[in-house]
Formats: C-alpha cells, sequence, structure tokens
C-alpha cells in the first residue's frame, strides 16, 4: 500500500532546469559546427557533422532523461527515508531537525518549535509507508521534456547548414543564432535567479564559448 498524501501540483520541469537543458544541448551541438573551419567544406563532411550532431544530441537526451528519472527515484526514496525516521524517533527534538533540515531553509527558518511539532505529530499519525516509492506520470512527462530540449534545441544551430550551400556563410548565420540562444537563456536564467538579465545573459554568452571551447580541446 502506497502512502496516501495530498501534494501541492508542481511543474513537470522548473524553469531553471529547462534552461540547463537548451544550455547543455547547445554546448553538445557547438561542439560539432564548432569543429568546420572557414575553409570550404565538402557536401559529404557537412552531411557527417549533421549526422554526428543529430546522433549525438538524441544520445545526450536519452542519457540525460534516464538520469532525470534516477534523480527522481533518488528524491522519493530520501523522502521517504527521512518519514521513516522521523516516525521511528523517540527524540522530539532530534525529529523537528530532520524535518527542518529535509526544507528549504527559508521555510525552516520561520517555523517555531511547536510548529515542527505539530508537523511531527501529524507525521507520526500517517500510517505506516509500505513498498517502494515508484515513479509517476509527471517524472515521465519530466524524462521526456529533458529529452526533447536537449535535442530540438540543435536544430536553429544546424538549419543554416541546409538551406546555405557556402559553408562559410552557413558557419556565421549558425553561430549568430548559437549566440543570440546563448545570450536568450542567459537573460531568461538571469529572471529565475533575480539576477541583471543583460548582464546574465551576456556572461552565458561567455560561459557556453568557454565549455564548448573546453569540450572541443578534450575531444569531445
Amino acid at each position: 500500500m502506497q502512502l496516501e498524501t495530498k501534494s501541492v501540483r508542481k511543474r513537470v520541469l522548473e524553469p531553471n532546469e529547462r534552461i540547463s537543458e537548451v544550455l547543455f544541448g547547445l554546448i553538445m551541438v557547438l561542439t560539432f559546427t564548432g569543429s568546420l573551419s572557414v575553409a570550404d567544406e565538402s557536401q559529404s563532411e557537412i552531411r557527417t557533422m549533421l549526422i554526428g550532431a543529430v546522433g549525438c544530441n538524441m544520445a545526450w537526451g536519452i542519457i540525460d532523461g534516464i538520469m532525470y528519472l534516477l534523480s527522481c527515484l533518488a528524491e522519493k526514496a530520501r523522502g521517504l527515508t527521512i518519514l521513516r525516521t522521523v516516525r521511528q524517533s523517540s527524540d522530539t527534538q532530534n525529529a523537528q531537525q530532520l524535518i527542518a533540515n529535509a526544507l528549504p531553509p527559508i521555510v525552516a527558518s520561520v517555523l517555531q518549535p511547536s510548529e515542527l511539532e505539530a508537523i511531527y505529530l501529524r507525521l507520526k499519525q500517517l500510517p505506516d509507508p509500505i513498498g517502494q516509492e515508484r515513479l509517476q506520470r509527471n517524472d515521465y512527462l519530466g524524462a521526456l521534456g529533458v529529452f526533447l530540449l536537449v535535442f530540438v534545441s540543435m536544430f536553429p544551430v544546424v538549419i543554416p547548414f541546409i538551406f546555405f550551400h557556402d559553408t562559410n556563410v552557413a558557419l556565421r548565420v549558425s553561430n549568430g543564432i548559437a549566440l543570440l540562444m546563448l545570450f536568450l537563456t542567459g537573460y531568461a536564467y538571469g529572471n529565475c535567479v533575480h539576477r541583471r538579465p543583460f548582464l546574465t545573459g551576456i556572461s552565458m554568452v561567455l560561459l557556453g564559448s568557454i565549455l564548448v571551447g573546453l569540450t572541443m580541446s578534450l575531444g569531445g
């Protein structure tokens, strides 16, 4: 029998998670487009690059989605472990500390000992959880979202190589699109973390460029 509790409906993926996956997808595809020189490349080499970019982002999208599911399982297991530890604890203060540690710091900081004790007593009254926590529909949707973000974020960067036969023009347009996407990603992240969006956007362009350079230099 699964533990039944009322939970607040949460987003499948938080904004910062979406932004991180888009950034990851951009870095992956840029390691392929960045490998092209300004010299003319043959169509076969362009085709090889496109196939490599598609395959790489697809593979990493799948891997990242699986890692997301494993993270969800770990989080659920941690919650279940905390619940069982709190319920089995005979030390009220220790139980309250466990509850406080499980909460966001800003929330825990405003709770009084009496409020923590009330939470502890309510947890003690819950039926004993039996079995293991399972992945829910939202977890699978989140993994699908992770895959799509990593995979789809590649297309704006590689599309110029499909429409422009001149490699130099295609590379310049592709790089321009990539820089714009990095900036917009940083701008959105700045809004999420309450930082200056414009400066965060510029920082993301620099960070993305550095990460791509490191990845390529290490053979990625």
